[in-house]
């Protein structure tokens, strides 16, 4: 309880002080090209755009008196620079800060600092000037509100997680255990698990970057895992009271077995998740920091703080139990327990033993089907339409793209540096550059250039400074769209007086999505370094471990598809969000590991229990149809439960999340009902006694200093009175 009340108390900023940026590959062309320009021009920082619409036109006496106030607000900011306004740019440059309807006109500036510091600015600048007044509506967005509002939105579907998740996690708790005392247990330590991570979160941000998605991700893993290594703890130990056990030994074999197991099973799934630690972005860095402390707390719950519980419970653990009521209101007996060989998952593994060629090539090819939407996946990283539309950000992007042929968003500034000496030789660059397709203007210090022609001798968004100097590109392309990527190019392509460093949002859409795309394949080779030396050292063999890789891999390939189904390709209404024809380009990474990671943590628990049948009679069929039998109900029962939370996350708005949590929730459930359930009894056995082969060498070794859970432990005889239990 005072571990809760102090860790609680740590943790409470942590959902409301962390930013919600983090997208960013920090070695990249366009970071260096951003560095360059706050350091040299003080050009730095996040954009910042209102939008100022009246009815009767933006040229009328309200209007303008509304776009003083934002330009004052701007002005009277330390932190604001760089501001334009379709009421005071000199024409024809104000004719860009000008919608289609001349309805609505535009304040844009940039806010100074990072993407923690600049959005809380913009807001606070913000705050007081969105709204409607006297018929003039003003909004807000730009990557500075965006971020901010991220932030909040974050919050609200942490909330709201919580309230869902937690009631009917307890729910499902109570029906697989049927004592309201028992499914309290879990719900304890996820309690412990979900504070003591939060509380490493905030100490990490102390020395480090950590975003705030972090914490709604540790959240739902805190519940999921944390319910999870306890549900096998107390199965494992209710299963062996049934068996006539003495409760201080049940205890004792419970954690020299199940414990052991849960331990493996917390170490199988940090090693997967810590690959994420490999990414530059310090968002999927924090992620790794979110899994890592999870899984940990959670551990340490279920490994220390469920005994205790357990043993001050006594056998009132079971109290409660609201299966009598309502059997005696339906006039029912108690069911018997029955033998493991009547078990529906003893019966469904036999017959699957029995044909596994059908079974396996039937499941894997329709497994396989299910993953082909992701062949044609598009990685991008997310803007305003991530967020619901009842956001000021969003709103403005929505007015930005329909009424406005300039995508401010996606303004493409350009650094020169190391032999530029004159203006004309950057605005001759300029002037060639004005005449790519799609290229509204270009600011140079020569002047702004549009077609190939001077337009306006002003000099705006551009300087010359040393050496150094840059340009800005005014364009009609969406920078994530693929019409943007080859304008892009074609900008490259433009002969240059100096070496040249783009930045801009679709260069560094491109950037961030090789920081990810560039990493995949060093992060699936440690995955699947760490599966097999990890499986073999748990079971022996060096069959197994390839078993998992591929058994694991298929159970992500449902949820990869209906991932770029959905919300790439917009079926089903893109459920609630808005289809952008791209997947967030973190999402696919992070849902491989931590599906991945889950799948390692039900292979862990299934395979304990195989090995321990296997050494008990040598008989491969009967050891994987009583592993099975022993474990279907359990794994069955945690996957319900991380549904319930991963469905949770699903409920958030925030819309890359939503994403997550839907992928989240299928795999655990493919994994559960379709690999565990068939795959895994179909592959072991055609490899039969093979399951557990390894060379004679590796096999010496392991005997000497592999994993030995599984075994037989000999509990020794207790006098009553040494007994912990309470009765």
């Amino acid at each position: 309880m005072l571990f809760l009340v102090v860790a609680g108390v740590y943790a409470a900023p942590a959902a409301t002080r962390l930013p919600s940026g983090g997208y960013d590959v920090p070695s990249s062309e366009s970071a260096r090209a951003e560095q360059i320009l706050d350091q040299t021009f003080r050009t730095g920082g996040l954009p910042v755009v209102f939008t100022v619409t009246d009815p009767a036109g933006a040229g009328s006496v309200r209007a303008r008196g509304e776009s003083s106030r934002i330009v004052s607000a701007l002005q009277d900011s330390p932190h604001a620079g760089q501001i334009a306004s379709y009421w005071t740019a000199p024409s024809p440059l104000d004719q860009a800060l000008l919608s289609a309807d001349r309805n609505t006109g535009l304040v844009v500036a940039r806010i100074a600092g990072d993407d923690r510091e600049a959005p809380i600015r913009a807001h606070e600048i913000a705050a007081s000037l969105v709204g409607t007044r006297d018929g003039v509506t003003v909004t807000a967005g730009g990557q500075a509100i965006t971020y901010y509002e991220g932030t909040q939105q974050s919050r609200s579907d942490l909330i709201r997680l919580e309230i869902i998740a937690v009631p009917l996690t307890f729910i499902a708790l109570v029906w697989v255990f049927g004592s309201l005392v028992a499914a309290l247990l879990p719900l304890l330590v996820a309690a412990i698990a979900v504070v003591g991570t939060g509380a490493c979160l905030w100490a990490l941000y102390a020395v480090t970057d950590v975003s705030v998605f972090a914490v709604n991700l540790a959240t739902g893993l805190c519940l999921a895992l944390a319910v999870d290594y306890t549900l096998f703890i107390v199965n494992r130990f209710r299963e062996e009271r049934d068996a006539g056990t003495d409760a201080h030994a049940a205890l004792v074999r419970t954690m020299l077995t199940a414990g052991r197991t849960v331990f493996y099973s917390a170490l199988t799934m940090a090693v997967t998740l810590a690959t994420l630690l490999i990414f530059e972005p310090y968002l999927l860095r924090s992620l790794a920091y979110a899994g890592l402390a999870s899984v940990g707390f959670a551990m340490a719950g279920a490994l220390c703080v469920a005994p205790a519980l357990i043993v001050l419970a006594g056998d009132r653990i079971d109290a409660l139990d609201v299966r009598k009521p309502l059997r005696r209101w339906f006039r029912r007996e108690a069911v018997p327990i029955r033998a493991v060989e009547d078990s529906f998952w003893y019966r469904t593994s036999a017959a699957v033993m029995r044909r596994p060629v059908v079974v396996l090539v039937t499941l894997t090819i329709a497994l396989l089907t299910l993953a082909w939407p992701f062949q044609g996946v598009q990685l991008a990283y997310p803007d305003d339409r991530a967020l619901p539309e009842s956001t000021t950000s969003r709103q403005t992007g929505d007015i930005l793209r329909a009424d406005f042929a300039q995508d401010f968003a996606g303004s493409t500034p350009i650094v020169l540096t190391g032999a530029v000496t004159t203006v004309p030789q950057v605005a001759d660059y300029a002037r060639e550059l004005s005449t790519i397709d799609g290229v509204l203007s270009v600011s140079s210090p020569g002047g702004v250039y549009a077609k190939g022609m001077q337009i306006s001798p002003l000099r705006v968004d551009s300087a010359i400074s040393g050496d150094s100097a840059y340009v800005t590109v005014s364009t009609t392309k969406d920078p994530y769209s693929q019409e943007g990527k080859e304008q892009l190019e074609r900008l490259r392509e433009v002969r240059s007086p100096a070496p040249t460093l783009f930045g801009g949002l679709a260069q560094r859409d491109l950037d961030n999505v090789h920081g990810i795309t560039d990493r995949v394949p060093v992060a699936v080779a440690l995955i699947a370094l760490a599966t097999f030396v990890l499986m073999f050292l748990m079971t022996g063999s060096v069959v197994l471990p390839v078993k998992a890789l591929v058994t694991n891999a298929l159970s992500l390939t449902a949820g990869f598809g209906a991932m770029v189904w959905i919300f790439q390709d917009g079926n089903l209404g893109g459920l609630g969000t808005t289809a952008t024809g791209h997947v967030t380009a973190f999402v696919p990474p992070l849902l491989a590991a931590i599906a991945y990671a889950l799948s390692m943590d039900y292979e862990v628990f299934v395979l304990s229990r195989i090995r321990e049948e296997w050494l008990a009679t040598g008989n491969n069929q009967r050891s994987v149809c009583a592993g099975l039998a022993r474990t279907g109900r359990i794994v069955t029962a945690a996957a319900v439960v991380m549904t319930v939370v991963f469905l949770a996350i699903t409920a958030g708005e925030v819309s890359f999340m939503r994403g997550l949590g839907l992928g989240l929730t299928i795999c655990v459930l493919v994994d559960a009902f379709v690999v565990r359930t068939f795959l895994v009894p179909a592959v072991m056995a055609l490899t039969g006694r093979y399951n557990w082969w390894a060379p004679a060498p590796l096999a010496r070794w392991h005997a000497r200093r592999g994993f030995r859970e599984g075994e037989a432990v000999p509990i020794p005889e207790l006098r009553k009175e040494q007994s912990l239990w309470t009765t």
